[in-house]
């Protein structure tokens, strides 16, 4: 089989259903399978999908895994060559999957691919490409405005409809070959979620093998609309943020993790103090 597609799916139905059927769809020329693990979703109405698609995996968790162990649970389950990390979240919205199996098959030493993101309003996601969170890219991104024209943490030197090798894509969609996401140990299991595909596409770079941006192919990402952005929320993604800098920079560049560190602490209290005068409709 060539590919496995994993869904770790949470409370959205509706969206799970769109993905499924859009993967249905426009993915011809080859063999593949979708697996669906659904981290003990509260609301029972998504096993509703297990008649409607037979031919889905359908992994019922016993409790919330988490992003990343629910993940490397279904790719135990994947019979393919390579192994699409998808969200539920998300649409394919070409008969374009062929073209890019054959790119990174064609690819020395190929690791793990992205393609370009776009939310319901038609814009460019930029965390579809990425650089490794270092000192200056990492306080670019907590604190200072867009810049178009640099090297900076979302590779806006990269155009965004190129095809271009770059460090990090996002785990929303995230093509990796099955025996690279083997030797790497996959997700680390560490974080429950945030984070974790910066990680395995920086721990893939650093075990010899390339990750690539497809920007001339894009996916719909309904982006957040499976999140609360609430206090758990900011916590989590704060908390991602501080074992992957304690992780590559407590011990290697001590001073630069003391800074990053002091960083995160900062814009994590601000974060906080806006969220109490958000509204509910604006969470």
């Amino acid at each position: 089989m060539k590919l496995s597609v994993i869904i770790v799916h949470y409370q959205v139905k509706d969206l799970l259903r769109k993905c499924i059927l859009s993967i249905k769809k426009y993915f011809h020329g080859f063999e593949y399978e979708v697996i669906v693990a659904d981290n003990n979703s509260p609301n029972p109405e998504w096993k509703s999908l297990i008649s409607e698609f037979p031919d889905v995996l359908f992994l019922s968790l016993e409790e919330n895994l988490g992003f990343s162990k629910a993940n490397n649970l279904a790719v135990t389950h994947a019979k393919g060559e390579y192994v699409y990390i998808l969200n539920p979240d998300t649409e394919i919205e070409g008969d374009y999957f062929k073209e890019i199996l054959d790119f990174a098959d064609s690819q020395f030493a190929f690791g793990a691919l992205g393609l370009r993101m776009h939310n319901a309003k038609g814009e460019f996601l930029p965390e579809s490409k990425r650089s490794v969170p270092a000192l200056i890219n990492s306080f670019e991104k907590l604190f200072t405005p867009f810049n178009s024209n640099s090297k900076s943490y979302y590779r806006n030197d990269i155009g965004e409809f190129d095809i271009a090798e770059v460090d990090i894509m996002t785990g929303a969609n995230l093509l990796v070959k099955k025996s690279v996401y083997a030797q790497v140990g996959g997700f680390d299991e560490q974080y429950f979620m945030y984070g974790e595909d910066i990680d395995l596409c920086y721990t893939i770079r650093r075990s010899g093998f390339r990750n690539f941006y497809y920007g001339k192919y894009s996916i719909l990402h309904y982006k957040g609309e499976s999140t609360v952005k609430d206090e758990v929320y900011l916590g989590r993604f704060y908390d991602a943020m501080a074992i992957f800098i304690g992780k590559y920079y407590k011990k290697q560049k001590p001073l630069q993790y003391l800074l990053m560190k002091f960083g995160l602490t900062i814009k994590h209290a601000s974060d906080l103090k806006k969220l109490t005068h958000l509204s509910p409709e604006e969470k």
